[in-house]
Protein backbone atom coordinates (compact mmCIF):
# COMPACT_ATOMS: atom_id res chain seq x y z
CA UNK A 1 0.00 0.00 0.00
CA UNK A 2 1.11 3.52 -0.63
CA UNK A 3 -0.49 4.85 2.53
CA UNK A 4 0.86 4.69 6.05
CA UNK A 5 -2.61 3.60 7.06
CA UNK A 6 -3.08 0.08 5.77
CA UNK A 7 -6.84 0.47 5.45
CA UNK A 8 -7.35 4.09 4.46
CA UNK A 9 -10.32 3.09 2.32
CA UNK A 10 -12.34 2.37 5.47
CA UNK A 11 -12.43 6.13 6.10
CA UNK A 12 -13.31 7.04 2.50
CA UNK A 13 -16.42 9.09 1.84
CA UNK A 14 -17.21 6.86 -1.14
CA UNK A 15 -17.43 3.65 0.90
CA UNK A 16 -21.20 4.11 1.11
CA UNK A 17 -21.55 5.19 -2.53
CA UNK A 18 -22.66 2.92 -5.33
CA UNK A 19 -19.39 1.93 -7.08
CA UNK A 20 -21.04 2.53 -10.44
CA UNK A 21 -21.16 6.24 -9.57
CA UNK A 22 -17.37 6.39 -9.22
CA UNK A 23 -16.82 4.76 -12.61
CA UNK A 24 -19.31 6.96 -14.44
CA UNK A 25 -19.03 8.25 -17.97
CA UNK A 26 -17.86 11.80 -18.55
CA UNK A 27 -21.32 13.34 -18.18
CA UNK A 28 -21.67 12.07 -14.60
CA UNK A 29 -18.09 12.44 -13.40
CA UNK A 30 -18.73 15.76 -11.68
CA UNK A 31 -21.17 14.02 -9.33
CA UNK A 32 -18.55 11.38 -8.62
CA UNK A 33 -15.91 14.05 -7.95
CA UNK A 34 -18.29 15.78 -5.54
CA UNK A 35 -18.22 12.66 -3.34
CA UNK A 36 -14.50 13.29 -2.85
CA UNK A 37 -14.98 16.86 -1.64
CA UNK A 38 -14.13 16.95 2.04
CA UNK A 39 -13.14 13.26 2.15
CA UNK A 40 -10.72 12.56 4.99
CA UNK A 41 -8.55 10.26 2.87
CA UNK A 42 -8.71 12.04 -0.47
CA UNK A 43 -4.93 12.37 -0.70
CA UNK A 44 -4.29 8.70 0.11
CA UNK A 45 -6.83 7.72 -2.52
CA UNK A 46 -5.23 9.89 -5.17
CA UNK A 47 -1.76 8.62 -4.27
CA UNK A 48 -3.00 5.06 -4.69
CA UNK A 49 -4.40 5.81 -8.14
CA UNK A 50 -1.36 7.74 -9.36
CA UNK A 51 1.28 5.36 -7.99
CA UNK A 52 -0.52 2.36 -9.46
CA UNK A 53 -1.52 4.08 -12.72
CA UNK A 54 -5.20 3.26 -12.19
CA UNK A 55 -6.85 3.89 -15.53
CA UNK A 56 -10.56 3.99 -14.65
CA UNK A 57 -12.83 5.90 -12.34
CA UNK A 58 -12.67 8.92 -10.10
CA UNK A 59 -10.00 8.61 -7.41
CA UNK A 60 -9.09 11.35 -4.96
CA UNK A 61 -11.30 13.80 -6.81
CA UNK A 62 -9.60 13.34 -10.18
CA UNK A 63 -10.92 11.67 -13.31
CA UNK A 64 -8.81 9.30 -15.35
CA UNK A 65 -8.21 12.06 -17.92
CA UNK A 66 -7.01 14.47 -15.23
CA UNK A 67 -4.70 11.85 -13.74
CA UNK A 68 -3.23 10.97 -17.16
CA UNK A 69 -2.52 14.66 -17.81
CA UNK A 70 -0.81 14.99 -14.42
CA UNK A 71 1.28 11.87 -15.03
CA UNK A 72 2.35 13.22 -18.43
CA UNK A 73 3.35 16.57 -16.90
CA UNK A 74 5.42 14.92 -14.18
CA UNK A 75 6.73 11.61 -15.56
CA UNK A 76 9.71 11.55 -13.20
CA UNK A 77 7.60 11.16 -10.03
CA UNK A 78 7.99 7.70 -8.52
CA UNK A 79 5.91 8.18 -5.37
CA UNK A 80 3.12 10.73 -5.38
CA UNK A 81 2.72 10.68 -1.60
CA UNK A 82 5.64 13.00 -1.04
CA UNK A 83 4.57 15.33 -3.84
CA UNK A 84 0.99 15.58 -2.60
CA UNK A 85 1.68 15.79 1.13
CA UNK A 86 4.90 17.81 1.25
CA UNK A 87 4.34 20.03 -1.75
CA UNK A 88 6.98 20.99 -4.26
CA UNK A 89 10.64 20.80 -3.33
CA UNK A 90 12.18 24.14 -2.49
CA UNK A 91 14.16 25.65 -5.32
CA UNK A 92 17.83 26.45 -4.68
CA UNK A 93 18.64 30.15 -4.50
CA UNK A 94 19.79 31.68 -7.78
CA UNK A 95 23.53 31.78 -8.27
CA UNK A 96 25.13 35.17 -8.15
CA UNK A 97 26.49 36.36 -11.48
CA UNK A 98 29.79 37.90 -11.41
Amino acid sequence: MTSERAYWHEDAACRITDPEELFADTTRQNRAKAVCTGCLVRTECLVEALDNRVEWGVWGGMTERERRALLRRKPHVVSWKRVLTDGPSPQPPPRARG
